[in-house]
């Protein structure tokens, strides 16, 4: 198709060509690869985009945009009139060149790998589908550290967990200015996620860009080896930091560490690392984005599947089986992020208890933590946007998510399971006891010394049969003696039982503080026998009294001393609460200083209580106290039981002097006890009874409250959906609009030639029915706009051509075109032409008569002849006088 338009000048330098002469890793591909991500709006803005890159810039573009499936693609039709580089619909096995423009075809998933295109038949259901994401990701994998991501106008969240991956290989993400864009929804989402290192229009980012790529080409070319860089001034950059965060990232790799700083200064087109040292010091903002940069907190639910589902399928079910009576696991999620990793363990161990089934009663304690606090604050509340759905499967996200707006939120039950906290696990000390311990990703990035005392502290961490599970591209090194692999391809590790010297197993300021020399000298000493220690835990062993230990619902905890006295276990299924196992004599006096305590600080006694009847009655005095300290204990009752001695019966003589009143009175008391237990029993069965109803009451309403969220997240992915239909439609309608447009313009363009050559033309349809006519045929016909679709024989013309309808019908059935001169009332000439009309598939769709004026013609004509023979009579003349 032949351009309608060429794109405006710009004063943009294309990229130096020396840009092109660099090796980009495995893929062997020597210019960049700019991913666009677009939704509604987005034919607008990459109209702007496109429009100022220049024909030579020596990058590809692949464009994706959420596209109607059953819409043929006209974007690449459209986007030629916007640039002077060749656009290409995408195809599968397509290799990207330079100065080139791939655009996805409808209805398809684009991937990248080595540099070629690959499609693939969408796998969700429309309405929610990420093609953004999904492109960008693989080429996150497949250009590393040279990925470049835009994000332009759109609706809802695609193209932000692309971003994360980019961000991840240390690529530049780049997205249109909100306040710019017809829709900001794409751009807002990329750019709350901290993921924009550069935020522009979209007619300004190509000229960005290309300044990044220009700066980024001349470090690399005339930056020296790491080693023999300006090191006063990355130390100012890393005590700043330091001061900032009081993180030591001199402890990561330094190659890490340069190439996260050389980017930010790329973004900010400074070349020296010296200036950047004083544009530090004078914008506290910047220390803080590059911590952030260098924290390289990006993560994804169940990273990796295979070795998530290898630890729910074996490695859990293995940890249940080595604690046959139950209880808590603890695991410890490293460098966590904003939670995600936390979150998939504990997912997978529920998961693990409901396909097991375990008899005993288990529960996971996760302890997650990271430098970042904002990634921390983002992980306690539990809310993501909803392209998590590309990870996480549509099962889970019903089970263990609850639908928001625009994305999801972890259920109570997951979340209650993990603790966040900010922490340093490279200074700070380490959690303890451990069954999993997760470090994905991290070690990476730390140098090999810190990689070699932070192992054997994992190792201390661990429990014996304790499980490490580290990331894809880490290993246990060396310490095979600490960890044996359970699958290497899953890094998943088994604690080996070995005895690590203590200067092997260095912690806390170990990391950044050698010790002396003379130190390694000491002789190692044993530690102290502390007598008043043991003595304590003799007496406690031996004299403590007996003492149950329960929640503020009464369910036992933990049992001190013999209690057989106190408690009975209830016939009928196993009950653990205090109030269904405390015997005869206990139950009444126990609940009402239960609720006593529960209210106040102080310990609530109760004295001289009996239990046991007849002979064998024992007084017991009971103390119940609410637990404030220690902390894990908070909100916890203690329940001591103390036996009283029974002063021995003195004997007494048989009075005489008994009266019939003593016996009446006893009775009537004894008659009254007895009423007022049945009372009380009555009072506790419908007490009972009322909270058997209030439970089922309560069951039914989790059950609606159930169905009430099924069908919230029936209509959130309804909501969804209609709104991917939304941005298909814009999409559609943008392109619609685009293409009225150009046929209003030739419409235009055939208006004016048809008036310039003053023919005048009419156009029948099959049935000779007047279809259109041009300006000048009301000259000829008595033609007014009404007579649209009235047969052609009805309408009056001035011209001597009663045939006309009769030819019009013949040229029809025989294709063959006519041409006459015909004569008007008036005097006038016309040269008349019927033509059939063809359509641009071939098909006839009608006659075209044209009616040209040759009444000049025609006069010229018969002054000519006449002229012809007034000569022709003077040559006669002429002869005949020259023959006589």
């Amino acid at each position: 198709m032949k351009k309608q338009s060429k794109p405006k000048k710009t004063g943009i330098l294309p990229i130096p060509p020396p840009l092109l002469e660099t090796p980009l890793g495995q893929n062997k591909l020597h210019f960049p690869i700019v991913g666009i991500g677009a939704s509604a709006g987005g034919l607008e803005a990459l109209e702007q985009f496109l429009g100022q890159v220049p024909q030579a810039s020596g990058m590809a573009f692949v464009i994706v945009q959420h596209l109607d499936p059953t819409h043929t693609g006209l974007l690449p039709e459209i986007l030629r009139r916007a640039t002077n580089m060749e656009v290409f619909q995408a195809k599968d096995l397509m290799e990207v060149k330079p100065d080139c423009i791939y655009v996805i075809p409808p209805n398809k998933e684009l991937s990248i790998l080595h540099g070629t295109l690959h499609l693939f038949a969408p796998t969700a259901p429309r309405g929610i589908r990420l093609p953004i994401d999904f492109f960008l990701r693989s080429l996150a994998e497949d250009q590393q550290e040279r990925s470049i991501g835009v994000i332009l106008s759109g609706m809802g969240s695609d193209g932000t967990m692309g971003l994360r991956a980019i961000k991840e290989k240390a690529g530049v993400a780049l997205v249109q200015a909100p306040e710019s864009a017809r829709f900001d929804s794409m751009p807002r989402s990329a750019i709350n996620a901290g993921l924009a290192d550069l935020v522009a229009p979209a007619e300004v980012l190509p000229g960005k860009l290309i300044d990044y790529l220009r700066h980024s080409h001349i470090s690399a070319r005339m930056a020296p080896e790491p080693e023999e860089k300006d090191q006063s001034s990355l130390d100012k950059i890393l005590i700043m930091l330091r001061s900032k965060s009081g993180q030591d990232f001199s402890l990561y790799k330094k190659n890490t560490v340069y190439r996260r700083i050389e980017r930010r200064m790329g973004i900010h087109q400074i070349s020296k690392i010296s200036s950047y040292v004083r544009f530090l010091r004078e914008n506290t903002q910047e220390v803080e984005l590059l911590f952030k940069e260098l924290l390289i907190g990006v993560t994804s639910f169940f990273r990796d599947p295979a070795a998530w589902e290898q630890l729910r399928q074996d490695v859990i079910p293995a940890l249940l089986a080595r604690h046959p009576s139950g209880g808590t696991l603890r695991a410890w999620s490293t460098g966590c992020s904003s939670g995600e990793e936390a979150y998939s363990l504990a997912i997978i161990f529920k998961e693990a208890l409901e396909q097991h089934k375990p008899v005993e009663n288990f529960k996971l304690q996760i302890f997650a933590t990271d430098l970042d606090h904002d990634a921390i604050d983002k992980a306690r509340q539990g809310y993501y946007l909803a392209n998590i759905a590309a990870d996480v499967s549509p099962e889970r996200l019903l089970r263990f998510f609850v639908a928001e707006e625009q994305g999801y939120r972890i259920c109570k039950e997951i979340r209650e399971m993990v603790t966040f906290a900010p922490q340093n696990v490279t200074m700070d000390p380490p959690f303890t006891r451990l069954d999993i311990l997760i470090c994905r990703n991290l070690l990476i990035y730390l140098t090999p010394e810190l990689q070699r005392k932070l192992l054997p502290v994992f190792h201390y961490s661990l429990s014996p049969g304790g499980v490490l599970f580290l990331g894809s591209s880490e290993s246990v090194s060396t310490f095979t003696e600490l960890f044996a692999p359970i699958d290497i391809k899953s890094k998943l590790f088994l604690r080996r039982e070995s005895v690590l010297p203590l200067e092997t197993l260095a912690l806390s300021s170990s990391f950044t503080h050698k010790r002396p020399e003379a130190s390694k000298e000491l002789p190692m000493l044993k530690p102290a026998v502390n007598l008043q220690t043991l003595a304590e835990q003799l007496l406690l062993q031996h004299f403590s009294p007996p003492a149950v230990l329960v929640n503020n619902k009464g369910d036992i905890l933990y049992i001190n001393g013999r209690t057989g006295k106190y408690l009975e276990p209830a016939a009928g299924k196993a009950n653990w609460n205090i109030f269904a196992m405390a015997r005869e004599g206990l139950r009444f006096d126990l609940g009402s200083a239960f609720q006593k305590a529960l209210k106040q600080t102080e310990p609530i006694t109760v004295k001289g209580l009996k239990i046991g009847a007849n002979s064998s009655t024992q007084a017991v005095d009971m103390t119940v106290q609410l637990i404030d300290e220690p902390e894990m204990l908070r909100g916890m009752l203690l329940i001591v039981f103390t036996d009283v001695e029974t002063p021995p019966k003195k004997r007494r003589s048989i009075s005489v002097k008994s009266t019939q009143s003593d016996t009446d009175r006893s009775a009537e008391l004894e008659h009254e006890l007895r009423l007022a237990r049945e009372l009380l029993q009555s009072t506790r069965e419908e007490n009972q009874s009322s909270q058997e109803e209030l439970t089922s009451a309560n069951e039914e309403l989790q059950s609606t409250n159930e169905e009430l969220q099924s069908t919230n997240e029936e209509l959130t992915t309804s909501r969804e959906e209609m709104q991917s239909l939304n941005e298909e439609l814009q999409t559609v309608n943008a392109e619609q609009q685009s293409k009225m447009d150009e046929l209003a313009r030739v419409n235009n363009d055939m208006k004016n030639l048809l008036n310039s050559t003053e023919i005048v033309t009419i156009f029948l349809d099959n049935e000779l029915h007047l279809r259109r006519f041009t300006p000048g045929a009301d000259k000829i016909f008595k033609l007014i706009p009404s007579d649209v679709g009235r047969p052609l024989s009805d309408i009056v013309s001035d011209l001597h051509y009663p045939e006309m309808s009769q030819e019009a019908r013949e040229v029809l059935r025989t294709l063959v075109f006519s041409e006459k001169q015909i004569t008007a009332t008036d005097g006038r000439w016309f040269s008349v032409r019927i033509m059939p009309y063809r359509t641009i598939e071939n098909i006839i769709g009608g006659v075209v008569l044209t009616f040209t004026d040759i009444s000049e013609t025609k006069k010229l004509e018969a002054k000519l002849l006449e002229e012809n023979v007034k000569l022709k009579s003077l040559l006669q003349a002429r002869g005949l006088h020259e023959n006589g």
